[in-house]
């Protein structure tokens, strides 16, 4: 164990810093789902923010067995500042997602009991149905990981990042529970795209919040396999493609060497081969706050070349 100088055992940095000082890639870590279902849950959260809130335990495993399998991801959401401890039955807004180009939407309703939800057709969710919900929402949601129980980092530099964006932009922005990469933290999502971020800033919090994927930080298109994450990243970077709408990720294969070669479309017809492979990130990193430092490896891009 590493010690100070005057005999106690050394502070070990946060996960977060020491993926920065690895140079750690964003590209490809982005949590896959297709729709996302953000339920508000005021209190606190445990590691398992589902099964360890107040909201009602049966509730929250026929939630979790229904969207299994059909590409629906379930957050808790909540208003960034104070949590008290509160048991009573309050309204909450629920909000629902889907990522896919040319085809995204968010929809937004208000319940005061979770249980309405086992009524909600998951498979259509997950398919891209509209209209399952509630009200067209027009404007992004931004929503910003704090489950501290899970990693501290996200909550020491995940909470002062949501309540500036909150003071700035209203109910555009919530906190969440966990959406992947604390060694990332400050960490969001954006929808309806499903674009991830980390490292995120209030400045690039606010560019997203205007429109169009910032690829600055950015992880990827929840939509996404990692390996296509990569691609449709690395497609965006040579070409300055901007509109969020204009590619899609359309085949991703296994060559024989360790990798892949993922094919991106735009919709009027031109397509990139991009190959995507693995490296090792030296010497390790920590997966979370308090863990040791483990083998890893990062995604990355090494060719984007264009197809006619």
């Amino acid at each position: 164990m590493a010690m100070e100088p005057d005999g106690t055992p050394a502070r070990q940095p946060r996960c977060a810093a020491l993926s920065v000082e690895l140079g750690e890639p964003l590209a490809g870590t982005a949590a896959f789902a297709r729709s996302w279902l953000a339920i508000e849950q005021p209190g606190p959260w445990g590691r398992d923010a589902l099964a360890a809130s107040h909201l009602d335990e049966g509730v929250a495993k026929e939630l979790a067995a229904l969207a299994a399998g059909t590409g629906v991801r379930i957050v808790l959401i909540r208003r960034p500042g104070s949590h008290p401890d509160r048991h009573r039955p309050v309204p909450r807004r629920v909000y629902l997602a889907h990522t896919a180009p040319g085809r995204t939407w968010l929809e937004r309703t208000t319940l005061t009991d979770p249980k309405e939800l086992l009524d909600l057709d998951f498979a259509r969710a997950g398919a891209g149905a509209p209209g399952l919900l509630g009200t067209p929402v027009s404007d992004p949601l931004l929503l910003v990981c704090t489950n501290g129980r899970r990693d501290v980092c996200c909550a020491l530099l995940g909470r002062p990042v949501a309540a500036e964006l909150a003071a700035m932009h209203g109910e555009r922005v919530w906190e969440c529970t966990h959406i992947g990469g604390h060694r990332f933290a400050p960490t969001a999502v954006l929808l309806p795209t499903g674009y991830s971020y980390g490292r995120l800033t209030t400045g690039a919090a606010t560019r997203l919040l205007a429109g169009g994927p910032d690829l600055v930080d950015c992880r990827g298109r929840s939509t996404w396999s990692p390996p296509g994450q990569v691609a449709e990243v690395a497609v965006r970077e040579s070409t300055g493609i901007a509109d969020v709408d204009a590619l899609a990720v359309t085949t991703v294969e296994e060559p024989v060497e360790a990798g892949w070669v993922v094919t991106v479309a735009h919709r009027d017809g031109r397509t990139w081969r991009v190959t995507v492979a693995e490296r090792e990130i030296s010497p390790g990193r920590a997966a979370s706050c308090g863990a040791a430092p483990t083998p890893a490896v990062a995604l990355t891009a090494l060719s984007v070349s264009a197809r006619r």
